[in-house]
């Protein structure tokens, strides 16, 4: 994307200005023509950027405005529109859309597989990331399990995907009160975590301490649950403010952990 339309929009969004960089992407893709490549990708940054900054309802709004335009500029069976569905689906995680994230990360992955090279495999393993997140919130926790073990043997590169197929392990091993087993995955998450880059290690900003945070809880290890869920809270309402999805989550831990605290 360097020296683009839209390079000015993704440099913002992986510095974490997530404000400017949705402001600069709604401006690129204002002045671009209907149906242009980087008109549409600017579209697509401020999708991203919106919901990041917990604004899930306008940014799934901007996702089906997108989603046609990739249609016709890219194909239906094109990587770059099928990412988008799997970005579209996982947003509505976010609203509680659970069942809809399913069939539609479903759908996605069964697209992927049926294509070829590394960017058909990076979408199936998004798009089971999703899938894992949407079973969880339906409380299908051994389904979750199973198929986050399937998508990591399959995706072994220590990036961050593998960091939120493991952060999406905890969740399922969380949700079936195997805690123990829960923050050992999240311990090896925090550890990669640790590894990659800043501008990689924003978008899940609290989010380990979140499932630290839960397994520890569930262990009644109350004073060290307290201060993950802290951090998390903290590190979530600075990066991505109060209405975000893991903000609103890690308040909820923190608030359960106070009630149980003399």
């Amino acid at each position: 994307m360097t020296g683009t339309p839209v390079a000015e929009a993704k440099a913002l969004y992986e510095a974490g200005r997530y404000a400017e960089a949705e402001a600069e992407a709604r401006a690129v893709s204002r002045s671009r023509p209907r149906d242009d490549a980087y008109g549409a990708v600017a579209l697509n940054i401020a999708a991203i950027a919106t919901g990041a900054q917990g604004r899930h309802t306008e940014a799934l709004a901007t996702y089906d405005e997108a989603l046609p335009v990739f249609g016709r500029i890219f194909g239906a069976d094109h990587w770059l529109t099928l990412k988008l569905r799997s970005d579209r689906a996982q947003q509505m995680t976010s609203l509680g859309r659970h069942a809809e994230c399913e069939a539609e990360c479903t759908a996605v992955v069964r697209a992927a597989v049926r294509g070829t090279g590394p960017e058909m495999a990076r979408l199936a393993a998004a798009a089971r990331n999703g899938l894992v997140f949407a079973l969880n919130a339906q409380g299908r926790h051994q389904e979750a399990e199973a198929l986050a073990r399937e998508a990591l043997a399959a995706h072994r590169e220590r990036d961050p995907m593998s960091l939120v197929l493991r952060l999406g392990l905890a969740r399922s091993l969380n949700g079936q009160a195997r805690h123990e087993d829960a923050l050992t995955e999240a311990r090896g998450a925090e550890k990669l975590h640790r590894s990659l880059p800043d501008h990689q290690r924003l978008p899940e900003a609290g989010a380990v301490e979140l499932a630290l945070a839960t397994a520890l809880f569930g262990l009644r290890r109350v004073p060290e649950a307290h201060r993950q869920a802290a951090v998390a809270h903290d590190a979530c309402l600075a990066s991505f403010g109060p209405d975000h999805r893991r903000t609103v989550e890690a308040r909820t831990l923190l608030e359960r952990i106070d009630g149980t605290r003399p």
